[in-house]
C-alpha cells in the first residue's frame, strides 16, 4: 500500500477540520488583529509624520505636484488607519453579538484594503520627498520600484501561491477520487 505524501499546508487543513467553525473564526480573528498589529504602527507613525509637514517653513514654497504627492500621501495614511483600526472598534461594537465570521471575512477586506492605500501612502511620500532633493525623474523611477515591490511581495507572491494550493487541492481531489489510497489523517 502505497502512502500519499503530507506536506505541511495539508496538515494545517487537516488540523482546520478538527476545530468547530467558532474556533476557527476565533483563530482567524486572532491572526488578523495580530497582523494588523504589525501595519497599524507604521501607518501611525507615517501619518504622524505627515500631518507636521504642512506647519514646517518650506511647504509654502511647494510647487502644486508636490501639494497634489502630499494630499495622495496624506489621505491614503488616514484611509489605511481607518482600515487597519476597523477590525477592533467593529469586534467592540459586535461583542457577544455571534458575528465572528462575518467580522473575520470584513477584517480581512479592511487588511487588504489598508495595505493598498499604505502602498499609495508609501510610495507617495517617497516620492514626494526624492522630487523635493532631486528631480522628478528620480522620483518616478524610485516610486514606481517601490510600488512594484510592494504590489509583489505583499499582494503577487502570495496571489501565486493560492493559485498554486487551489491547483494542488484540485489535484489531490482528484487523485483521491481515482484510489484507495488513504492517509493515516483522514
Amino acid at each position: 500500500m502505497v502512502k500519499n505524501e503530507v506536506r505541511p499546508e495539508q496538515d494545517h487543513s487537516r488540523r482546520e477540520r478538527e476545530e468547530s467553525r467558532q474556533e476557527r473564526a476565533d483563530r482567524n480573528f486572532v491572526e488578523l488583529l495580530q497582523g494588523a498589529r504589525v501595519a497599524v504602527t507604521g501607518v501611525q507613525v507615517l501619518f504622524a509624520f505627515l500631518l507636521t509637514v504642512p506647519f514646517s517653513s518650506g511647504f509654502s514654497r511647494l510647487d502644486q505636484t508636490d501639494r497634489w504627492l502630499y494630499y495622495a500621501a496624506l489621505v491614503s495614511a488616514a484611509i489605511a488607519s481607518i482600515c487597519y483600526i476597523a477590525p477592533t472598534a467593529q469586534h467592540r461594537v459586535l461583542f457577544r453579538q455571534g458575528r465572528k465570521e462575518t467580522l473575520v471575512h470584513r477584517s480581512n477586506s479592511y487588511g487588504i484594503l489598508g495595505a493598498l492605500a499604505l502602498v499609495v501612502s508609501m510610495t507617495t511620500s517617497t516620492m514626494f520627498v526624492i522630487d523635493y532633493l532631486f528631480q522628478a525623474p528620480v522620483a518616478w523611477i524610485t516610486a514606481g520600484l517601490l510600488a512594484a515591490l510592494a504590489m509583489w511581495t505583499w499582494f503577487g507572491q502570495p496571489a501565486m501561491d493560492r493559485s498554486d494550493r487551489s491547483a494542488d487541492q484540485s489535484a489531490d481531489q482528484s487523485s483521491e477520487e481515482g484510489s484507495s489510497v488513504s492517509s493515516p489523517d483522514d
